[in-house]
């Protein structure tokens, strides 16, 4: 069984990905074209004597896809170089200051475009952008439980969130703002949508690692 936090990304990332995959207790999302770290991985359980490494090894090379894995602790029992760290916050509300010039809408996902550009953008990554937006285009389609918004300063995108609707309040996995200002703005339009979020955060080794649960994102070699 998947830890929760691990449950929970899978339920926010697998109705947007292109292949979802089921095996020996471990679920692989895989999205050619689109660099978001979720959309790319398999989720391991904290117990991994079940699961057969060799087999998901064997079948990421069959993709051509990088063995990314997804873990709710620290890669200890495999060899692997950890690539990234993002905090899960459960129960996130609306917090800081919305910013002041700085507006927001929801979009469409006919005008994902510019959202998906300010996205990529804000992550350095500025050339995933129009791969993400077309990603982003087919899976929402007729879904209403997805809602991007986009923020705005003196006409410019400067930032975008992918809030998605839950039983109770929502959720924010895919996000990005160009400062602190933006993040504010997003966080409380967002929240306005639906209450409490959980909201994910890329970590560093200066977070606090009390503010979240963690999850490691490793590329294992064997």
């Amino acid at each position: 069984m998947l830890p929760r936090v691990l449950t929970d990304l899978l339920d926010f990332h697998a109705p947007l990905s292109a292949v979802q995959r089921e095996q020996g207790g471990v679920v692989t999302l895989l999205t050619p074209g689109v660099n978001v770290l979720a959309l790319n991985a398999t989720f391991l359980p904290a117990d991994i004597s079940g699961v057969d490494v060799a087999a998901v090894l064997d079948w990421h090379e069959g993709q051509g896809a990088p063995p990314l894995v997804a873990t709710a602790g620290p890669l200890l029992t495999l060899p692997g170089r950890e690539v990234a760290r993002v905090h899960v916050t459960h129960g996130a509300s609306a917090r800081g200051a919305v910013g002041e010039g700085v507006a927001v809408e929801q979009v469409s996902r006919l005008h994902l475009g510019p959202w998906a550009e300010a996205l990529a953008r804000v992550h350095g990554t500025p050339g995933w952008g129009p791969g993400l937006a077309r990603q982003l285009a087919a899976r929402l389609d007729g879904r209403r439980d997805f809602v991007p918004l986009s923020a705005y300063r003196v006409g410019e995108v400067v930032g975008a969130l992918l809030w998605q609707a839950r039983p109770a309040g929502g959720a924010a996995h895919l996000w990005g703002a160009a400062d602190p200002a933006v993040e504010g703005a997003l966080r409380r339009a967002a929240s306005e949508l639906g209450g409490e979020m959980n909201w994910s955060a890329t970590a560093d080794e200066s977070d606090d690692p009390d503010m979240g649960e963690m999850v490691h994102y490793s590329l294992l070699h064997l």
